[in-house]
C-alpha cells in the first residue's frame, strides 16, 4: 500500500494518527451531552429551584432551536472554504462558545438571587441557546468531516472503536467522576457538585477537541472536497427538501440513528439509574460504577466485532446484527425486572452476595449493552456515506448540510429522553427529581420497566424495520466510490461536472484502476 494519503486510483485514505485523533471530537462534544442529559435538569431544579417539568423539558424546547440553528450552520460549513479549511473553525469556535455558556450557566446564573426568580428563567433560556449554537458548530463537524478523512470502507468502520476510546475519555471520565463527586459532595443537586464537575468537564472537552483538530488539519483542504472543486457550494435552505426526497438512504439512517441515540439516551439517563440502583436495588454507590465499568468491559469485544463484521459486509450489516443482539438481551432484562419484587432477596441485584438474578442480571444486562453501546454512534459514519451518495447521485460536496439533516432528527429524539424522564417522574407524584438515596415509592417499577427496557426495544426495532431498506451496502459503496473517484479525475483534467456526472454511472464503465479491492 502507498504511504501517499491518495492513491493512483483517487481513493482517500486517512494516516492512523488521524483516523486516532478525529473521534475526539466527538468525545469532546459528548462531554458536553452528558452534562446536559443528565446532569442540566438536576442543576435547574436542585440549585436554581427551577419547576421540575421546566428544567427537564428545557432540553427537548432547546432541541428546537436546533430545527432552526442546524440547517443554517449546516449550510455555512459547505460554504467555508477559508485559509483555516471547512471545519477546524466550527470545531474552535464551538468549543469556545459551549465553554463560555457553561460557565454562564453553571456559575453566573446562582449570581441571580432567588427573588428574580423571572430573571433565573430568563438566564437560563438565553444561555442554554447560546450553548446550543455551539454544540451544533462543533457536532457537525464530526458527521461532516469525515467524507475528507477517508472514503475507504475498510477505514471508515474504524471511526467506530476509536470513538469508544474518544467517549470513554470524554463522556466516560463524566460518568465515571460524576457519582465520586455526588458521594463526596452530598448529591446531584448540590451546588458544590457543579463547581467541581464543570470545571473539569471543559477542561477535558478542550483537550479533546485540540487532538480532534490535529488529527483533521491536514486533510482540511479543498483537494479532498467531493469531486475536487474549489467553488464554495451555494445551498439554499428550501433545497433541503429536495434532498431528503432523492436521498433516500439518508432518510433511512435518521430513523436507525434516532432510534439508537433514543435507546442509549434514556437506558443511561441518569435519573433511571438513580430508580434502578438505588430506588429499587437499594444500593446506588455500590452498583452504579460497577455496573457501568461492566457495561464498557463487555463493550469492549464488540467494538471488535462491529469493524470487523463492518469491512466484510458493510456498515448496514454490521448494525442491524448488533442492534438485534441489543433487542434479544433486553427481553431478557424486562423479564428479571418484571419479577423484581421490594424487599425479597432472591430476585434482587447485589454484587457483595452473588445470586442466580444477579449473574443472568449482569449477563444479560452486559451482553445487551456491550451491542448497543457499540452501535449506538455507528450511524455517524454512515452519514459520511450518504454525503458521499449525495456526491455521487447530484454532483453536490455539502456534508454540513447531510451531518446537520441527520444530528437534526437525532438530537429532537434524544433529547425527547430528559422530558419522557420528567413527565415520568411527575405522573408518580414527586416533585424533585430523584437521587441515588431516594426511597422505593409506589409506581417506580413500573417507570424503570418502560424507561430502562421498553422504550429501548421499541427504538431498536424501529432501526432494524428502517435498515431493512437502506441501500448503501458495503458492495454499493465500492461502486459509488469508484464512480465519484473516475469522476474527480476527470473534472481535475477539464472535463465539466455536468458531463463527468452523464459518463459515468455505474461499475462496469470504471476504469479497472479505480475500482476499489
Amino acid at each position: 500500500m502507498s504511504n501517499e494519503s491518495t492513491t493512483a486510483a483517487g481513493m482517500n485514505r486517512a494516516k492512523p494518527y488521524q483516523l486516532v485523533l478525529f473521534p475526539f471530537n466527538n468525545g469532546a462534544t459528548n462531554v458536553y451531552y452528558i452534562l446536559t442529559i443528565t446532569y442540566i435538569a438536576y442543576y435547574g431544579n436542585g440549585v436554581l429551584g427551577l419547576a421540575l417539568m421546566f428544567a427537564t423539558t428545557m432540553v427537548t424546547v432547546m432541541r428546537l432551536f436546533d430545527a432552526v440553528t442546524d440547517p443554517i450552520i449546516g449550510a455555512l460549513i459547505d460554504k467555508t472554504n477559508g485559509r483555516f479549511g471547512k471545519f477546524r473553525p466550527y470545531m474552535v469556535l464551538g468549543n469556545v462558545i459551549m465553554a463560555v455558556s457553561a460557565f454562564l450557566l453553571y456559575f453566573g446564573t446562582r449570581l441571580i438571587p432567588d427573588t428574580m426568580m423571572w430573571l433565573r428563567y430568563t438566564s437560563y433560556v438565553v444561555i442554554y441557546a447560546l450553548y446550543v449554537i455551539g454544540y451544533t458548530f462543533q457536532t457537525s463537524c464530526t458527521r461532516s468531516g469525515q467524507t475528507v478523512l477517508t472514503n475507504d470502507p475498510k477505514q471508515r468502520p474504524m471511526f467506530t472503536i476509536f470513538n469508544m476510546v474518544a467517549s470513554m475519555l470524554g463522556m466516560g471520565a463524566i460518568q465515571f467522576l460524576a457519582p465520586i463527586f455526588r458521594a463526596k459532595f452530598g448529591d446531584y443537586t448540590t451546588a458544590a457538585f457543579f463547581d467541581m464537575m464543570i470545571p473539569i468537564s471543559v477542561i477535558i472537552s478542550a483537550l479533546l477537541t485540540v487532538l480532534a483538530v490535529i488529527g483533521i488539519w491536514e486533510k482540511d483542504q479543498p483537494k479532498y472536497f467531493g469531486l475536487g472543486s474549489e467553488e464554495k457550494q451555494k445551498i439554499r435552505i428550501s433545497e433541503y427538501v429536495a434532498i431528503m426526497k432523492e436521498n433516500k438512504p439518508l432518510r433511512r439512517l435518521m430513523v436507525a440513528g434516532a432510534g439508537c441515540k433514543l435507546a442509549l439516551a434514556i437506558a443511561t439517563n441518569g435519573t433511571v439509574l438513580c430508580m434502578l440502583y438505588g430506588s429499587m436495588m437499594g444500593n446506588y454507590n455500590g452498583l452504579y460504577l460497577p455496573m457501568m465499568i461492566a457495561g464498557y468491559v463487555f463493550s469492549a469485544p464488540f467494538f471488535v466485532l462491529t469493524v470487523r463484521t463492518s469491512q466484510k459486509h458493510g456498515q448496514k450489516a454490521s448494525l442491524t446484527r448488533y442492534v438485534g443482539l441489543a433487542l434479544v438481551m433486553y427481553v431478557g432484562v424486562f423479564a428479571l425486572l418484571l419479577f423484581w419484587k421490594p424487599g425479597v432477596a432472591g430476585v434482587n441485584l447485589s454484587l457483595s452476595s452473588l445470586n442466580i438474578y444477579t449473574v443472568l442480571f449482569v449477563l444479560l444486562f452486559g451482553i445487551g449493552y456491550g451491542a448497543y453501546y457499540a452501535t449506538a454512534d455507528m450511524p455517524i459514519p454512515m452519514v459520511a456515506d450518504c454525503s458521499d451518495y449525495e456526491t455521487y447521485r447530484s454532483g453536490n460536496y455539502i456534508p454540513g448540510v447531510m451531518g446537520t439533516l441527520f444530528s437534526l432528527v437525532d438530537k429532537l429524539v434524544s433529547s425527547l429522553s430528559s422530558t419522557v424522564v420528567g413527565i415520568a417522574i411527575a405522573a408518580i407524584g414527586l416533585s424533585t427529581l430523584p437521587g441515588g438515596d431516594t426511597p422505593y415509592m409506589e409506581g417506580m417499577k413500573g417507570i424503570v420497566l418502560v424507561l430502562f427496557c421498553v422504550i429501548p426495544m421499541i427504538a431498536w426495532a424501529l432501526t432494524l424495520w428502517a435498515m431493512k431498506g437502506y441501500t448503501l451496502t458495503g458492495e454499493r459503496m465500492k461502486e459509488i466510490q469508484a464512480v465519484n473517484a473516475v469522476r474527480k479525475d476527470a473534472i481535475a483534467k477539464g472535463m465539466s461536472t455536468e458531463e463527468a456526472l452523464a459518463t459515468w454511472k455505474t461499475m462496469d464503465q470504471v476504469p479497472v484502476e479505480f475500482r476499489q479491492e
